[in-house]
């Protein structure tokens, strides 16, 4: 009896956090941004023959890959984080540190390379971040980071490339 106790509020909870995304008066992170204008914009299928199949999926249909699945999360030599689909520089490695989360984190951006947008889905508000030449989604910025900022950045690699100092 308890189990199925159990899959049914979890199925329940699942389902309201799927549909949260349709509920009317939340705007999710993906509308807000699709309604910018970049310096650098592509139809779908431009976007798809420059991008990996992940990676397309991470920055175009804000994804999130797994955690631990990116080298970079354990990449801490000299250089810059750009961002996949433009080159934009975002991050410096100076910034980056080990949140131990199984993401790539950084207390701060470049100053300029990020926007931001606020995200309502899963039943949260969280701050969603993209590059702010693309709008490509590199993931979440949360409250919870190292001094100066008290903020950690936390990244899909796969929206990333390091480039060495």
């Amino acid at each position: 009896m308890k189990k199925r106790y159990f899959l049914g509020i979890s199925t329940a909870v699942l389902g309201v956090a799927w549909l949260s995304r349709y509920l009317p008066g939340q705007q999710g992170a993906s509308e807000a941004i699709a309604s910018t204008t970049f310096e650098i914009t592509k139809t779908e299928a431009e976007w798809r023959a420059i991008l990996t199949p992940e990676q397309f999926r991470v920055l175009r249909q804000h994804g999130t890959e797994y955690p631990g699945s990116s080298p970079l999360d354990k990449e801490y030599g000299n250089g810059t984080y750009v961002c996949t689909a433009c080159d934009l520089p975002l991050f410096s490695s100076e910034t980056k540190y080990d949140s131990g989360t199984g993401w790539p984190s950084f207390s701060a951006p470049i100053q300029g390379a990020i926007g931001t947008s606020i995200d309502n889905s899963f039943l949260m508000t969280r701050t969603e971040v993209h590059c702010r030449r693309c709008g490509g989604h590199l993931g979440h910025v949360f409250d919870d980071g190292p001094a100066p900022t008290g903020l950690r950045y936390c990244m899909n690699g796969v929206a990333l490339r390091f480039v060495p100092a």
